[in-house]
């Protein structure tokens, strides 16, 4: 396990934060991390992050939802048990479709959504009981935190984040340990 220093910069103001963001990117320093009380719009086009893919997934676990519900209603009301129901014959699947779309409708959102959790949780390395890497508790309160890695150019960062309105800036030496 290596050691290395970053800068932590704190704001209390989102939009100073925004500002210092698109400052520190353009002045070419490596932002590590932002930490917010409550998402700020437009931070991760700032920081220059790519885009999320879970949307796929989440068409994805949807498919699976709608042939799970088709293949389990097909199954149920059609070949195992088939009755006649307020007047509906069951010899078909497509002859009772339309009574069949709720059905289909809550499988294919109970399948995105439980699986969509899964999945945030699994990428985002969330596991129960998993310490918090939280640096500053007052960032679940009303403070902002920036991490912008330190190579060899202390005094220059320092002096940089009170030129970019960051109430507190703290060097501090972090294991790397994350992944």
């Amino acid at each position: 396990m290596s050691s290395n220093k970053v800068i932590h910069a704190i704001y209390n103001d989102d939009d100073v934060l925004m500002d210092a963001v698109h400052k520190t990117r353009a002045a070419h320093h490596h932002i590590e991390e932002v930490f917010t009380p409550f998402p700020v719009h437009g931070l991760d086009k700032a920081m220059g992050l790519a885009p999320t893919r879970l949307a796929i997934c989440a068409f994805i676990y949807g498919c699976i939802g709608l042939s799970v519900a088709t293949t389990m209603l097909n199954y149920i009301m059609i070949q195992d048990w088939p009755q006649d129901i307020g007047g509906k014959p069951s010899f078909a699947f497509y002859q009772n479709m339309p009574a069949f779309v709720p059905v289909m409708f809550e499988m294919t959102v109970f399948h995105a959504a439980h699986l969509m959790v899964i999945t945030f949780y699994m990428r985002s390395r969330l596991w129960p009981f998993k310490k918090a890497e939280n640096p500053d508790v007052r960032t679940t309160d009303d403070h902002f935190l920036m991490e912008v890695s330190v190579n060899n150019n202390e005094d220059e960062l320092v002096k940089f984040f009170k030129s970019t309105g960051a109430v507190e800036v703290k060097v501090v030496e972090v294991e790397n340990d994350k992944h």
